[in-house]
């Protein structure tokens, strides 16, 4: 996901979004750890776009005070 598109939402819906990412994230791992995933650069991404969407969020909230 794009940095520009995070910005466009709200800090409602950048929690949301943490929180779908960090659920993706664990059901990769535990396809790794069961050998099902056959692409792990998957992770990689995944926590990637996790740090960007916390960035921008910490961004936002302290932007707010």
């Amino acid at each position: 996901m794009k940095a520009s598109e995070l910005r466009a939402k709200d800090v409602a819906a950048l929690e949301k979004e943490v929180t779908d990412l960090l659920k993706a994230h664990f059901g990769l791992r535990m396809q790794k750890a069961t050998q099902q995933l056959s692409d792990t650069t998957v992770l990689g991404k995944t926590r990637r776009d996790i740090a960007r969407a916390k960035t921008i969020l910490a961004e936002k909230k302290g932007a707010a005070k």
